[in-house]
């Protein structure tokens, strides 16, 4: 059935082609947009509706493919926000940022499905679910509007996600489930390039898990060969790996992690830093 709402044909080719790196070019940089007061990197939290847009307006002037708008924070230990605020905190800067750019693509960061639709209506393009599409009505709002998808793994719950995260096969595991959600979508009529996949680092996973699934995310693929999205910006690995435990010193090691997506093959990054990315991105094209 054609979706009564969200994307039309036009801009789902559109959505298709903002999932998947130009031939021969780098990622595409998808910016983070926190209309939240704790997320977990302090310089990211936007405290109004009108900083969010003029902030996501000067992203997407500095490169950024999309734009990632969250209402709820979901760092280790993050106490849930009920779904109507979630929704008054992003829906104001969707609208906004819409009007602004008709052409720009946005997507919304939610676990809940209310929360998502609300989001599409307003204009966003694609659902960022950081709980892997566990609701069923979350599923059935994707099929309904055929709009982009990003799954994301996450282990148990923001709250107690990092209380001793353990798997048999982190890759495996972590793999199989994705996969087995992404085909199934497909299975039920949703488009397969309308669908990336997202390792969820740091969600439920220690370091050694983490650098893991980077080394290993051709397995993530599949056989399909689905979009690959990698959200490590200013993360608690870079600061294990680094020693540095405030998250305003972590870019340089975000960069870093960045040029190996640019080398492997990876699709999407989504960072809170947007012109150094994409500074990065323009030197590496000149040297290649």
């Amino acid at each position: 059935m054609e979706a009564t709402f969200g994307p039309n044909l036009e801009r789902r080719k559109e959505i298709s082609e903002g999932l998947r790196r130009t031939e021969g070019g780098g990622f595409h940089v998808m910016g983070v947009l926190n209309i939240t007061p704790d997320s977990f990197h302090a310089a990211s939290r936007l405290a109004s509706t009108e900083q969010a847009i003029q902030t996501g307006l000067k992203m997407w002037e500095d490169g950024a493919k999309w734009l990632d708008i969250g209402g709820e924070s979901t760092r280790p230990g993050a106490e849930p926000v009920l779904p109507k605020e979630e929704i008054e905190r992003v829906v104001p800067v969707i609208r906004g940022l819409r009007e602004a750019n008709p052409s720009g693509l946005i997507s919304i960061d939610t676990r809940r499905p209310e929360v998502a639709r609300a989001a599409i209506e307003a204009g966003a393009d694609l659902i960022n679910d950081v709980s892997g599409l566990r609701d069923p009505l979350m599923v059935e709002l994707v099929l309904q509007t055929k709009c982009g998808v990003c799954i994301m793994h996450m282990q148990g719950e923001p709250g107690t996600m990092q209380e001793k995260p353990s798997y048999s096969n982190c890759t495996q595991e972590v793999s199989e489930q994705l996969l087995e959600t992404a085909r199934a979508l497909k299975s039920a009529g949703h488009p397969e390039e309308l669908i990336a996949l997202d390792p969820g680092i740091g969600f439920g996973k220690t370091l050694d898990h983490n650098i893991e699934l980077l080394q290993n995310h051709n397995q993530l693929r599949g056989i399909e060969g689905f979009a690959l999205l990698w959200g490590v910006s200013r993360k608690s690995m870079i600061g294990e790996l680094t020693g540095r435990s405030r998250t305003s010193d972590r870019l340089a090691g975000t960069l870093a992690i960045a040029a190996l997506a640019h080398y492997e093959g990876i699709d999407l990054l989504r960072v809170h830093d947007v012109r150094e990315h994409v500074d990065m991105l323009n030197v590496l094209d000149a040297l290649a």
